[in-house]
């Protein structure tokens, strides 16, 4: 009885670590990564390289391929009880981050900054991005003729 205790609890935990890495990666390709990169080529069509769709394209089919491997493992070679652990705990995870993933949140928005600064050929702005300073994102985009209307404003 002790050990299968010990084997919820594992799949448990197992089930939120799924869902906080893979699940959380495609949520954020979906819900920060492709907007933005949509909304910068909107503006001006070199203003991100196309390598950026390329790699969140690929960054969301190795996550999915993961994904899909570790869910088919737990169902295949778990009973019953486990695979609802497993669930339980993604499901739980994915409670405790589906508000958190968004572009208007800070952390997001830096990690979009953080991935996808590369991308952006125009030197001025790739620093900006790299020291996600929203201020010198906007007012370089301002200076190139653009609007930075898609940029979130965050308070201090």
């Amino acid at each position: 009885m002790d050990m299968k205790i010990f084997y919820v609890a594992a799949l448990f935990l197992g089930g939120w670590l799924w869902s906080y890495i893979f699940i959380r990666q495609i949520m954020f390709n979906f819900i920060t990564a492709y907007p933005l990169i949509k909304k910068m080529n909107a503006l001006q069509e070199n203003l991100i390289a196309v390598g950026a769709k390329r790699y969140t394209t690929i960054s969301t089919l190795v996550c999915s391929v993961f994904s899909l491997i570790l869910l088919a493992v737990v169902i295949r070679f778990c009973p019953l009880y486990l695979a609802i652990s497993f669930a339980a705990g993604a499901v739980i995870a994915f409670i405790m981050l589906i508000k958190m993933v968004s572009p208007r949140n800070r952390a997001m928005f830096d990690s979009f900054c953080t991935a996808y600064c590369r991308f952006v050929p125009d030197d001025e702005l790739r620093t900006a991005m790299f020291n996600k300073k929203t201020g010198p994102i906007r007012s370089r985009l301002k200076a190139m003729g653009l609007t930075g209307s898609f940029i979130p404003e965050f308070r201090s």
